[in-house]
C-alpha cells in the first residue's frame, strides 16, 4: 500500500470516527478492519443489528401511555374535529412522576371498554365465567375463617373478622384481568354515554358477563363448597348462618346496600385505572373491597354464591328468596356504578372539556389581537 493512500485512509478514519453515513439507498457503517491497523471499511449493517435497533424503537413506542396513541377513531363519528382534539389534549399524561390526571384516567377506561365491546360473545362469557369461579374462592376462605373463629369468639365478631379475607378473590380477578359484572358496570357504559357504542350492545354485553359469573359462581358453590363440607373445614351450621347475615333484612335496605356497594366497586375500578404498577392495585382493590367485606354490603356474585351455597346444602334459604335476592342485588350494584359513578365523573369530564374549549376559543382571540397590524 503506498504512502498516500495509507495517509488518505488514516485521515479518513481520523474524520468519521466510527459515525453514521446516510447514503441514498442504504445506511452504512465506519468500522475498524482488524486485518489492518487505523483502516477504515464500508459495512452494511446486518440483520441482526437492524433487529436490535427496531426492537429499542418499538420498546420506546410500547411506554408511551394508552392516552398519547387516541385516534379519530376512538371516537363517536358525531363528535366534532375540534372536540376530538380537545379531548387528545386534555387526556394527555405523560408524566410517570405524579398521578394521572382526572381526564388521562376516563379516556383510559373509555378505550379499555371499546375493546370489550369488539370481543365475541363466547370469549366474553369464557371470562366472566373464571372470574365467577375465582371470586368463589373469597367466600371459601371466609366460611372456613368463620368456622374456626366461631369456636373462640361471638357470631357476629365472627363474621366480620372473618370478612376481612373478602379481597382474596377480587385480587385474584382484578389482576388477571377476568370479567366481573360489579367492576365493569361502570366502564362499560362509558363508551354508551359517549354515545360511541349503541345501548343494545351494552344490555347484551352485560347479560353475557352476568350470566358467567352467576354460572361460574354457582359451580363453584356446588364443587367447592361441597368439597369443604366433606374436609369439615366447615358445617351446614356455618352456611345457613353466613347466608341470613346476608339475607337477614328488608328488601330496601338490601336494595339501598347494593346501591352503596356498586358505588364502591365503581370506584375501585377509578382508582384502578389511576395506579400506574401492579402493587398499588392490589392496595386499592384490598382496601375498597375490604371495606365491603367489613360493613356487610352486598355484592351480586359474591352474594350469588353465598345464597346459593345455602340453597344447595343448607335449610333457610328457598330458590324463590335465592332468585329475589339476586334481582334486588343486580339491581342495586347497577344503579350504584352506573349513576355514581360513571354519570357523575362523566358530566365531569364533559365539563373539563368545556373548559378547555372556552379557554382555547379565548387563546386564540387574543393571539389575533395582538398580531393585527396596528393604524397610527
Amino acid at each position: 500500500m503506498s504512502q498516500d493512500t495509507e495517509r488518505t485512509n488514516n485521515s479518513q478514519a481520523n474524520n468519521v470516527d466510527d459515525k453514521n453515513v446516510i447514503d441514498d439507498t442504504a445506511i452504512y457503517y465506519y468500522k475498524a478492519d482488524n486485518t489492518q491497523k487505523n483502516i477504515y471499511t464500508y459495512v452494511e449493517p446486518d440483520e441482526e443489528e437492524e433487529k436490535e435497533n427496531t426492537d429499542s424503537t418499538d420498546k420506546d413506542d410500547g411506554d408511551t401511555d394508552a392516552t398519547e396513541n387516541l385516534e379519530d377513531e376512538d371516537f363517536s363519528e358525531d363528535m366534532s374535529d375540534e372536540d376530538k382534539e380537545t379531548i387528545k389534549k386534555v387526556a394527555n399524561d405523560d408524566n410517570v412522576s405524579q398521578a394521572k390526571s382526572y381526564a388521562s384516567i376516563l379516556v383510559e377506561q373509555v378505550m379499555d371498554a371499546k375493546e370489550t365491546f369488539e370481543r365475541s360473545l363466547g370469549s366474553l362469557f369464557t371470562s366472566a365465567f373464571t372470574a365467577g369461579l375465582e371470586i368463589g374462592i373469597s367466600f371459601f376462605m371466609i366460611l372456613a375463617a368463620f368456622s374456626l373463629l366461631s369456636d373462640v369468639l361471638p357470631s357476629q365478631y365472627s363474621i366480620v373478622l372473618a370478612s376481612l379475607l373478602y379481597p382474596i378473590g377480587f385480587i385474584i380477578v382484578v389482576i388477571g384481568q377476568s370479567l366481573l359484572f360489579t367492576e365493569q358496570t361502570s366502564l362499560l357504559s362509558l363508551p354508551v354515554l359517549n354515545k360511541i357504542e349503541p345501548l343494545h350492545k351494552l344490555l347484551r354485553l352485560w347479560s353475557t358477563v352476568i350470566a358467567g359469573n352467576v354460572v361460574g359462581g354457582c359451580l363453584f358453590a356446588a364443587l367447592m363448597v361441597g368439597l369443604g363440607l366433606n374436609m369439615q373445614l366447615f358445617s351446614v351450621s356455618d352456611i345457613d348462618t353466613y347466608a341470613e347475615h346476608i339475607l337477614g333484612f328488608e328488601w330496601w335496605v338490601i336494595f339501598g346496600s347494593s346501591i352503596l356497594a356498586g358505588w364502591m366497586m365503581g370506584v375501585a375500578a377509578w382508582l384502578v385505572t389511576s395506579a400506574r404498577d401492579t402493587l398499588s392495585r392490589i392496595v386499592l382493590v384490598t382496601l375498597i373491597t375490604g371495606s365491603i367485606g367489613f360493613l356487610g354490603l352486598h355484592h351480586s356474585i359474591v352474594g350469588n354464591i353465598e345464597v346459593f351455597s345455602a340453597l344447595l346444602y343448607g335449610n333457610t334459604v328457598s330458590l324463590w328468596r335465592y332468585l329475589l335476592f339476586l334481582a334486588l342485588v343486580l339491581v342495586g350494584n347497577t344503579i350504584g356504578g352506573v349513576v355514581f359513578v360513571a354519570v357523575l365523573k362523566n358530566r365531569t369530564f364533559l365539563f373539563q372539556v368545556e373548559k378547555v374549549k372556552e379557554q382555547t376559543a379565548n387563546d386564540k382571540a387574543e393571539a389575533r389581537i395582538n398580531i393585527s397590524p396596528r393604524r397610527p
